[in-house]
């Protein structure tokens, strides 16, 4: 956006009054360039009034990142229920939909945009009691994937990204905490998480390269590797690491 303003949007429920007020914090001396915007983003209509007030906020829209996510409970698809499954396909598939058709009219209008898309790591692999999750996130991907051949020769970039572990509180926002009930943090996980920041950095540097895909975190491109050359042996390395998790 102009001047590197930034509008920020997310998921009703997602997020409180606190964390809206550490983003401002966080933009520290730019924080008069920085507007927040509550919106349901698996609200259609409300979706389609927000690029009016990122116009009347900012004068103009240069760029879309889609991040908003949540994950599944942490059990087999056979024992999730049809109200966690429609959740979470609204917030993962329906809402960068809505978003990218309430501004992509207005990117088409600039003389340069992008549009960034988050899919996951579980996008490409299966990660069992992910199910539903993964195939959200995989439904993204070749979205993303379709809006880049459709684009290629307009002015609007578009980026996929794929996260491995990033050390954020999505299991918490996501009303389902951790799959034995214990909260953890980076220092005492099993798991090499990607800090924030670090994954943050990455994916605005894939957005100014015009990047077609951007692979967060050792795990992700390992896994990304793997995947392509042994698919079987990918999705069974992740199996076993679930296996115990899933075992009551």
């Amino acid at each position: 956006m102009t001047r590197h303003d930034m509008a920020q949007a997310g998921q009703t429920g997602g997020h409180d009054a606190r964390s809206w007020e550490e983003t401002l914090e966080l933009a520290g001396s730019r924080r008069d360039r920085v507007s927040t915007h509550v919106v349901d983003i698996t609200d259609r209509a409300a979706v389609a009034a927000l690029p009016e007030a990122a116009l009347a906020a900012h004068g103009q829209v240069d760029g879309l990142i889609n991040c908003a996510g949540i994950i599944q409970p942490f059990v087999r698809f056979n024992d999730l229920e049809y109200e966690a499954i429609e959740r979470i396909t609204k917030v993962n598939y329906w809402g960068p939909i809505h978003t990218v058709k309430a501004f992509l009219p207005l990117l088409l209008e600039r003389p340069e945009a992008h549009i960034v898309n988050i899919s996951s790591m579980g996008g490409f692999v299966p990660v069992p009691g992910q199910t539903m999750y993964g195939t959200t996130k995989a439904a993204v991907m070749l979205f993303t994937q379709g809006l880049h051949s459709e684009l290629v020769d307009t002015n609007v970039g578009v980026t996929l990204v794929f996260p491995g572990a990033i050390h954020t509180n999505i299991s918490k926002n996501s009303g389902v905490g951790n799959p034995d009930g214990v909260e953890r943090d980076a220092s005492t996980s099993k798991i090499k998480m990607t800090e924030p920041d670090a994954a943050a950095r990455m994916i605005l540097d894939g957005m100014e390269k015009n990047a077609y895909r951007v692979m967060v975190g050792s795990d992700a491109k390992m896994m990304d590797r793997i995947s392509r050359l042994a698919p079987l042996r990918a999705a069974m390395l992740i199996q076993k690491q679930m296996k115990e998790l899933l075992a009551t």
